[in-house]
């Protein structure tokens, strides 16, 4: 148990998320006082995982605020030490990209914010970014990794349709704006594609995709090329340092390897042989870049494998009954 989270109280928002449940996990096992947002309380499926987690009926606190209305993190927020804002809009049927995905993420971030100012108690805000926030560029050298100072051209999101890398980056920049402007300290972190174990019974679209992957599926994963991969685990440690650490500034790039397409499934068709892993995609047109996280290293901070990662993710597939296999 971590001596500087002893009576500590944050809040995460979007507690029921894949990411979000995973870093509940840990923040109760380091001994925080932990205030988890939702969308709906009724809905007690969504949340029943978390409170078969240890310490949760001790130090998990559960309250309802919704992204899109405004002040309705005041009272989450009020009294917490540290936010950190998960949640994303969640979106089934999309026609209108820029006005249901890209407004609501940063209209969204900024409603968080505006209740964050109003908490003198507040210490640090860690948000959860992308990497896609940082690697959509038409001037990418393949000889030199990308680092925290890039920043995704939104001209090009909005030519490719890139829609959840254009909502994550205006995000990010409005959040910056408004932490700037209103003196709250700011840190972000920005994952790869997340692989791990699921806490939530409902799959989450990058676990679903895995699972298609798994299955023989390419389609899902075809798009990507190449991919940044990272640990659940780390990325939830990540930010629990990041709030504990007095000296954390600025953007985090969080990634264990990055790797392409072709390259990841000759490995996952080696360690899992039974599996109708796919021998190989489409050759897509994608530039080559790699990844400089020697800012997160800097830190002292070590990242899981790529083998860890999709071990630790099948067997959390097939615990759940999402796969079976010999």
């Amino acid at each position: 148990m971590s001596t500087k989270s002893l009576g500590s109280r944050v809040c995460v928002t979007g507690a029921s998320g894949y990411l979000a449940s995973w870093l509940i996990k840990q923040l109760l096992l380091s001994g925080y006082h932990v205030v988890g947002t939702v969308r709906d309380l009724g809905k007690q499926k969504k949340v029943e995982h978390l409170w078969k987690l240890e310490g949760a009926k001790e130090r998990l606190q559960l309250v309802q605020a919704d992204l899109m209305e405004e002040n309705s993190f005041d009272n989450a927020i009020m009294g917490c030490k540290g936010v950190f804002h998960i949640a994303s809009p969640v979106l089934k049927h999309i026609s209108d990209p820029k006005l249901e995905v890209v407004e609501p993420a940063v209209q969204g971030t900024l409603n968080v914010l505006h209740s964050c100012r109003k908490n003198p108690a507040l210490v640090r805000v860690v948000l959860t970014s992308s990497s896609s926030t940082i690697r959509v560029r038409e001037d990418l050298d393949p000889n030199i990794p990308l680092d925290e100072s890039s920043w995704s051209s939104l001209e090009l999101c909005e030519k490719l349709q890139a829609w959840y890398p254009m909502s994550k980056t205006q995000a990010e920049r409005a959040a910056w704006e408004y932490c700037k402007e209103n003196g709250i300290h700011l840190v972000t972190v920005l994952p790869s594609f997340i692989i791990g174990p699921s806490l939530p019974p409902d799959l989450c679209s990058t676990a679903s995709d895995v699972l298609g992957l798994l299955k023989g599926e390419t389609e899902k994963f075809q798009w990507h090329g190449r991919m940044g991969y990272v640990h659940i685990d780390d990325v939830a440690l990540c930010h629990i340092l990041l709030f504990e650490n007095e000296a954390s500034h600025g953007r985090y790039l969080c990634s264990s390897t990055v790797m392409d397409n072709d390259d990841l499934v000759a490995l996952l068709a080696t360690r899992y042989p039974s599996l109708p892993i796919p021998k190989r995609f489409q050759k897509l047109d994608r530039p080559h870049y790699d990844l400089n996280i020697g800012k997160l290293s800097s830190l002292g901070f070590k990242f899981k494998s790529v083998e860890e990662m999709f071990d630790d993710c099948i067997a959390s597939l097939v615990e759940q009954g999402h796969l079976k296999f010999k």
